[in-house]
């Protein structure tokens, strides 16, 4: 019995089911040991469709490739940080980066330009030449606090890099939620994401939003099915309860 069934509880809104291409949950593993990977996997089975390991630590990670496979049998996209792709770059190791991909069975990557300059056009090329053997994401969006990107720059990346072969474009907030589409308060540039959403499909775009409020934010502009980034793995059922209007911030969204 489901708990759906369990529980016979009216108006909940009706939420994707996987695999989706809409109302995307992911997750950024910063370190979890394989134990809390195993438990991770348990209890998001049917929550979680990406699974992020952030940043460069999946080159400090133990038991890497098992982790990996963890994840994969639980269902789960699994993808390195897009700062470790930067990290190939900027050293000249494309291919090599592309050869790790292949070693360690992923078919997901991220193609950033968050910590490096990558003239846009070049990394346009990069996504197109990956999208031929993987599912690319792409983010959008600088890492500096300082760096502030006009709305227009903002869809014409997305826009250009989603023709490229990208499947998804990620917006970019840092797993502290405070640069790219918010403030450094947390609070959320809701002109920059009103003019975005006019012009690229919401089920496109992946919203980082590391914080409760700004989950919240999401859920009620764009619905239960937004696609959210940069989840900490202890929020996921918190998250889904957001979602479907069972937490006190979206009690009202759905009724």
């Amino acid at each position: 019995m489901s708990n759906q069934e369990l529980f016979n509880l009216s108006n909940i809104p009706e939420r994707n089911i996987k695999p989706r291409t809409s109302g995307l949950t992911m997750v950024m593993d910063k370190g979890l040991s394989f134990n809390e990977a195993l438990s991770l996997a348990e209890n998001g089975n049917e929550i979680i469709d990406l699974i992020k390991l952030g940043f460069g630590t999946s080159f400090v990670t133990p038991r890497l490739k098992e982790k990996i496979e963890l994840y994969q049998k639980a269902g789960f996209k699994v993808y390195l940080g897009g700062t470790l792709f930067e990290a190939y770059l900027i050293r000249k190791q494309f291919d090599d980066y592309c050869r790790l991909i292949d070693r360690l069975k992923i078919d997901t990557v991220e193609v950033s330009d968050g910590s490096i300059n990558i003239p846009h056009e070049e990394k346009c090329k990069y996504i197109n030449v990956l999208s031929k053997n993987y599912t690319v994401l792409s983010e959008v969006g600088s890492k500096d606090a300082e760096k502030i990107i006009p709305p227009f720059e903002w869809i014409e990346m997305m826009e250009t890099e989603l023709s490229a072969g990208s499947w998804k474009v990620i917006a970019e907030a840092r797993e502290s939620g405070t640069v790219g589409i918010f403030r450094g308060t947390g609070e959320v540039r809701s002109g920059l994401i009103a003019e975005i959403i006019r012009k690229i499909p919401a089920d496109k775009i992946i919203w980082e939003a590391p914080q409760k409020a700004q989950q919240v934010w999401f859920i009620n502009q764009i619905g239960q099915n937004v696609n959210l980034g940069n989840i900490s793995p202890n929020d996921i059922i918190a998250l889904e309860a957001l979602r479907i209007g069972l937490r006190g911030d979206s009690f009202h969204f759905f009724i």
